[in-house]
């Protein structure tokens, strides 16, 4: 298999399914992007995606619709609502969740940071 150089990468519009499934892809990684990750989000009222790590990556939520919180742990949790955005360094364990009446939907992205 030949791994594409970042050259081979080309500019490119992907459509956003705002109101379909709870999860949409928008950049997976090699080939898509040289290390940058992304997806479209939407969590119903009271649900969250669960407890992760960030591990070797920072990641950046910017929220399209609604109100939760990013629970991090060790830390206390972060409001977040339409128009703002978070940020979650490395080696970082946290949730978001739905504190809302309404679905909550965001766009996450990751990229390597070592």
């Amino acid at each position: 298999m030949i791994k594409e150089s970042k050259s081979e990468l080309k500019a490119r519009v992907i459509r956003l399914d705002m109101n379909g499934i709870d999860y949409q892809q928008i950049l997976g990684g090699p080939p898509d992007s040289v290390t940058m990750r992304s997806g479209l989000v939407r969590l119903s009222p009271g649900t969250s995606v669960g407890v992760h790590n960030t591990n070797g990556y920072e990641e950046l939520i910017i929220v399209l619709e609604g109100k939760g919180e990013m629970r991090v742990t060790g830390q206390d949790s972060l409001t977040i609502g339409t128009g703002s955005t978070a940020y979650c360094p490395p080696e970082t364990e946290h949730n978001v969740v739905n504190t809302g009446d309404n679905v909550l939907k965001y766009i996450y992205i990751v990229a390597m940071a070592k």
